[in-house]
């Protein structure tokens, strides 16, 4: 999401939701490391308990190893893309229109001024 507008609750909004995902992931990093210390080193002989930064580690690679690089990759946007194209017109305008409520409060630059742009785009040339 991006924050661009001078609108009162958007920066916030944005900084409570980024804090939120850095204590989200230093709790599962902190959990992780409690297993591995609680669980492995009893159950393993040779295995020495691990710091904080060895469970972000032991985090990240089990994320490269088991869940793939997945979330971001062409294959998603691809299917995206696919999916757009088989919509009618009427159910693209439909789907640009819950897009629109859903972020047009937080995430557009002056929705104001941009709307009757965006109106007059829309139309035929002979009607503009």
């Amino acid at each position: 999401m991006k924050c661009r507008t001078g609108k009162s609750g958007c920066a916030s909004r944005c900084l409570k939701i980024g804090l939120m995902v850095v204590v989200g992931i230093g709790a599962l990093t902190w959990v992780v490391m409690q297993l591995w210390n609680c669980l492995l080193p009893d159950l393993f002989a040779g295995v020495s308990p691990i710091g904080y930064w060895q469970a972000l580690g032991v985090l990240v690679l089990s994320r490269i190893l088991f869940g793939g690089m997945r979330g971001g990759g062409f294959h998603h946007w691809r299917e995206r893309r696919a999916h757009w194209e088989s919509l009618t017109e009427e159910e693209r305008q439909q789907l640009k229109g819950r897009f629109h409520s859903r972020w047009s409060r937080c995430c557009t630059p002056q929705a104001e001024g941009i709307e009757p742009q965006a109106k007059a785009a829309d139309k035929p040339a002979d009607q503009a």
